[in-house]
């Protein structure tokens, strides 16, 4: 699987299903720094030889057309992000492509479903995570890693938001969550969870503290009793709707332990793109 950094995202032929995207920004990460160098540690386990470049439907990543990594957006790690990461993101939709977008911190993914929305009218969002992440504001900053979803559910214009894992719910969040009519699982929940995933357009967003500390002990938030990995795919298998767009976010490098987290990353990674693909090709969406 090849890797190109550049500062901005080149115009590629439009049979490539999947475009890769970096995003290296922690500028809102409200307790360690770290999810910026993660990008990079994502693609060096995913082209690591221990493992090969098949999904577990038997698709070959390698296969020309199903994805291509076009590297890292240049981001200043300020508030001009949220426009540069939204803008990177359109063109590739423009495309005609799916993206799966490589935290970086949760922060990013307000942007990403921002251009999601508008290309994809009825949007529904499937949130993996410990958190809730909805937050007002956050430390008097209201684009925070804590708040991405209260920004989505102001102004993305989603259809519908359900998350996954949930287990350290706030009452500022709670109170969010009512009036937005989110749906709320915790990990015991993970069945009716499941019975209740959405259809029609669906972006998919995994903070990796989602995941219980003994898969992904490389966050900067650990919050014991979450998920396992089988249980995230399991999540992604039963997905009804058409699955659009994915991100994998908050590893932190500095604190994982012989790559664990992410090999995990990686892992989910390669799922994504295989189902973006599979779901490409079944809406006859891009052109082969």
């Amino acid at each position: 699987m090849s890797t190109n950094t550049a500062s901005s995202p080149p115009q590629r032929a439009a049979a490539v299903t999947v475009a890769v995207l970096g995003f290296p920004t922690d500028s809102n990460s409200s307790h360690l720094r770290g999810p910026a160098k993660a990008p990079a540690r994502i693609r060096l386990a995913m082209n690591d030889d221990g493992s090969n470049s098949f999904a577990e439907s038997e698709l070959d990543l390698a296969t020309p057309g199903v994805f291509e990594d076009l590297g890292d957006v240049a981001l200043r790690e300020d508030e001009s992000d949220l426009e540069t990461i939204e803008a990177a993101i359109e063109a590739q939709l423009a495309l005609g492509r799916r993206v799966l977008s490589l935290g970086g911190d949760h922060s990013i993914t307000y942007p990403v479903v921002r251009a999601y929305a508008l290309r994809y009218p009825g949007l529904c969002v499937v949130h993996v995570d410990a958190h809730p992440d909805l937050y007002p504001e956050f430390g008097g900053n209201r684009y925070s890693h804590a708040c991405p979803f209260a920004r989505i559910l102001e102004d993305a214009g989603v259809e519908s938001l359900t998350q996954i894992g949930i287990r350290t719910m706030s009452s500022p969040q709670r109170e969010m969550a009512d009036r937005h009519g989110v749906r709320v699982f915790g990990p015991s929940q993970l069945q009716e969870a499941c019975s209740r995933l959405p259809g029609g357009p669906v972006y998919l967003s995994v903070d990796l503290d989602g995941l219980d500390p003994a898969f992904a002990p490389g966050v900067s938030h650990r919050e014991p009793g979450g998920l396992s990995v089988r249980d995230v795919l399991d999540v992604l298998a039963k997905i009804p709707g058409n699955v659009v767009g994915c991100d994998v976010v908050e590893l932190n490098p500095e604190r994982d332990i012989q790559d664990m987290t992410a090999t995990v990353a990686a892992k989910l990674s390669k799922e994504f793109i295989a189902r973006m693909h599979a779901d490409a090709r079944r809406n006859e969406e891009v052109s082969f």
